[in-house]
């Protein structure tokens, strides 16, 4: 208990971050549509998101190094807030994709300070422990923000207003803690020739995970307004798609450790495209209907990340982890910058039914290669533990620590 209360700065931190970042996706999508933007300039903002994400994360541990934590802290989220903010002073697609690459910084940029703080705080004896109760924060604040829609009215001043004082107030417990600022980590180098060359299986799985985590969150809401569900409804949506993955680590976990990470593999993105049809065909039979198989959806896309990233880490040695993690967090980031763009002219030249053609091709694509693969190389006998590996930083590696010794 002693250790969760010197800590309950920066997991406040963290929840506040959580439900702003997590907010403006699916506001976006319902204000975009209520200002006449097409299904492709929806598209562009969840793809500029993952921009914004992708040089936050390789710009952070730089600007930590340079000036320190709390004011690092301090400038993305300033970024993340001027980004909110200046939504409705400006409606037009383009000058939001910048706005939300702003956010994108800010997301990556503040996760980064924090993880670092609290990897420089635990020690092997409490580090599962606090990370443990850092997911558990972080995935119930992802929860409630999809839930924010239902009360947030689009292309409104107000809630956007309101996610970026919520974005501010995630300053407040980080800057006024009493807690010293740490030493700076080194930056990890990103080297994503490293996860090709451990296992070219790992980094593909990464991508299509980003393929179908970002086409679903940004573009959802999109398929939740053409099958007819109300913003509060799709708040529920989105909702059920982060419980049903978080529900989902445990058992996956639990075979990954048991079975051939290459199988599990197959079978879950088998599963994910019995998950995508099930969706699909949910659509007019109720909404219950479509809340369930949204979970089911979850259950099924939300752990391959975790499981390939455990089966790279098996052909790993200690030094490479951190650049390790660094580098499958770049690939899951190419697939989560391609995605929503690619999703939305699918939709909008296909219909509503294209998302989830989409990401079972992509999940067809993964089970012939992880076939290919498993004809090209035999399975290690020495393997790691199963971790359930954050999406957040290229940083968040070192804050796993020792968590994957064999």
């Amino acid at each position: 208990m002693r250790l969760i209360v010197s800590f309950t700065a920066l997991l406040l931190s963290v929840a506040l971050m959580q439900l702003s970042s997590g907010g403006v996706g699916p506001l976006d999508v319902l204000s975009g549509t209520a200002l006449g933007f097409t299904t492709a300039e929806i598209g562009l903002l969840g793809s500029s998101h993952f921009i914004g994400f992708f040089i936050g994360c390789w710009w952070a541990p730089r600007l930590m190094g340079s000036i320190g934590h709390s004011r690092a802290f301090a400038a993305f989220t300033a970024t993340g807030a001027i980004g909110l903010l200046a939504h409705m002073l400006v409606t037009d697609p383009n000058a939001w994709a910048v706005m939300r690459i702003a956010s994108g910084i800010c997301v990556a940029g503040c996760y980064t300070v924090i993880e670092a703080w609290i990897q420089s705080k635990v020690s092997n004896d409490n580090r599962g422990r606090m990370i443990g109760v850092y997911r558990s924060v972080d995935i119930s604040a992802s929860f409630f923000a999809q839930m924010a829609i239902s009360v947030l009215a689009p292309a409104s001043y107000v809630s956007y207003n309101l996610l970026a004082i919520v974005c501010c107030a995630a300053l407040l417990p980080l800057t006024l803690t009493t807690v010293r600022q740490p030493e700076t980590p080194r930056a990890p180098r990103l080297r994503p020739a490293l996860a090709f060359t451990l296992s070219p299986l790992a980094a593909v799985a990464c991508i299509v995970a980003g393929l179908t985590s970002a086409a679903f969150r940004m573009v959802g809401p999109i398929y939740g307004q053409e099958v007819g569900l109300a913003a509060r409804e799709i708040g529920f949506f989105l909702a059920a798609f982060v419980a049903g993955g978080a529900f989902s680590q445990w058992p996956l976990g639990w075979l990954a450790d048991r079975f051939d990470r290459r199988y599990v593999l197959i079978a879950l993105s088998a599963a994910a495209i019995g998950a995508s049809a099930v969706t699909v065909a949910a659509a007019t039979a109720g909404t219950p209907a479509v809340m369930t198989a949204s979970a089911l959806f979850g259950f099924t896309t939300s752990p391959p990340y975790s499981v390939a990233t455990a089966h790279a880490h098996d052909f790993a040695v200690d030094t490479e982890r951190v650049e390790l993690s660094a580098a499958l967090m770049f690939f899951f980031a190419l697939g989560a910058i391609a995605a929503p763009l690619t999703a939305s002219w699918l939709i909008e030249a296909y219909g509503p039914r294209a998302l989830f053609a989409y990401i079972g091709v992509g999940h067809a694509a993964l089970i012939v290669y992880s076939v290919v693969r498993m004809s090209r190389r035999s399975a290690p006998t020495d393997r790691t533990r199963y971790v359930y590996a954050p999406r957040t930083t290229f940083t968040v590696g070192r804050l796993m620590g020792r968590l994957r010794e064999r």
